[in-house]
């Protein structure tokens, strides 16, 4: 050890003369340690709402997404997924329809994000099964039914107060071709009905507010498509990478498709709950940049109380640079002191909410998926609290050094 940061280390557990100092001291460790632990939780339960948005979009999502780079449709999305579906590591590639329409419920209607799906295609890359709240997911014959079967989201239900499976509905999708009859504007629509076979809620705002599945050919019927698609839906094989498939895709097909895996398919929450990360984790650093003022208020007390010891140093020959390094050492071993018990404190904080649910969120726990807030550490959140501490230890250091050669100067003048 330098004999700079030894002296500093004496000096800084040796009992100070006026408790002030002390006290001063415990107060910027522990500014230090709190801002230090509550950046590592926020970032561990940024994490944890990431992982839960994981989990929910797994539920719903294809693993991969196959859409048009250019208009809206695929023209002969058939042949596509048969191409698709052959490569290594794909083990299915199915075609389906996202569209507008208008459901119909007696004198209720709204308009719905209606999406045709091979039934049992849809049962595999997906866990519908799990999603579904009355009723039963879409039956791989949902179009032998009379009239054919579909599953309504939540939504949906709840806004034609529709919530009994069995019950009809009406889909009505505008002629993609041929002019409107003003005489007879309904002739200028496409119409077809389906029946409740169950209601889902995946948890998921954009599905649960207004989607309809419907088998394949329902949806091309109502929108006058024959092998037309508007995606590609892809399941991987049971460990492969889905990110890596996707590449693989994108590299054979080109830039005539756009190919996402689920977490681009939900880029906007994720970007989301990023931001808001880092966000939240910048407000924290200024925090952290204020209960640094609490360490240059504590190295100038100290500078103050250790002046005899100061000229002592000085007279036996120790250049001033070094006698500021002293001090530079002691604010640099606080600021080490805080950031090291603060990290510990939010490292036991994070597993004793993830084991115990310790901070519960608030609401009507019967209607919500998680009752404790979700954590998850991860240690690279530990360098990014790190390495602003670390920052702002290296500057009060300084600052303190600076501080302790002017008061060196101020008593040899």
């Amino acid at each position: 050890m330098r004999l700079e940061a030894g002296i500093a280390w004496r000096y800084l557990r040796k009992k100070k003369s006026h408790g002030a100092v002390s006290a001063i001291a415990v107060v910027s460790v522990v500014g230090v340690a709190v801002a230090t632990a509550a950046l590592i939780c926020v970032l561990s339960v940024f994490n944890g709402f990431r992982d839960l948005l994981v989990a929910q979009s797994d539920r719903i999502l294809p693993d991969i997404e196959v859409t048009p780079a250019k208009g809206k449709v695929i023209a002969d999305a058939d042949s596509l997924a048969g191409v698709i579906g052959a490569m290594p590591d794909v083990e299915l590639a199915s075609p389906a329809i996202a569209e507008q329409a208008l459901a119909i419920y007696g004198q209720r209607e709204m308009p719905v994000m209606m999406r045709g799906v091979d039934p049992r295609a849809f049962r595999r890359y997906t866990d519908a099964d799990s999603l579904i709240l009355a009723g039963h997911t879409l039956p791989w014959d949902a179009i032998d039914y009379d009239p054919p079967a579909a599953l309504i989201a939540v939504g949906v239900a709840s806004r034609l107060q529709c919530l009994s499976p069995g019950e009809s509905l009406f889909l009505f999708a505008p002629r993609r071709e041929g002019r409107i009859n003003l005489a007879n504007p309904a002739a200028s629509f496409c119409t077809d009905s389906v029946q409740v076979a169950g209601i889902f809620e995946s948890l998921q705002s954009d599905y649960d507010a207004s989607t309809i599945y419907v088998p394949m050919e329902v949806a091309r019927g109502l929108l006058d498509y024959d092998t037309q698609a508007s995606l590609i839906a892809v399941r991987v094989r049971q460990g492969a990478d889905p990110a890596g498939v996707a590449s693989a895709i994108a590299g054979r097909l080109g830039g005539e498709y756009g190919v996402s895996d689920r977490l681009q398919q939900q880029e906007v929450n994720f970007r989301m709950v990023q931001i808001e990360k880092w966000v939240t984790a910048l407000l924290l650093f200024f925090i952290l940049v204020i209960a640094s003022f609490n360490i240059i208020s504590t190295m100038t007390m100290f500078v103050l109380e250790k002046r005899r010891q100061m000229l002592t140093l000085r007279a036996l020959g120790m250049r001033s640079g070094a006698i500021g390094a002293v001090f530079g050492w002691q604010s640099l071993y606080i600021t080490l002191i805080g950031a090291v018990s603060g990290a510990l404190l939010g490292i036991l904080l994070c597993v004793l909410q993830a084991r115990y649910g310790l901070i519960r969120m608030a609401g009507d726990e019967a209607a919500m998926v998680v009752h404790a807030y979700p954590v998850h550490f991860m240690w690279g959140d530990l360098l990014v609290a790190g390495v602003p501490v670390l920052l702002i230890g290296g500057i009060t250091a300084w600052i303190a050094s600076a501080f302790a050669r002017s008061r060196i100067v101020e008593k040899r003048q």
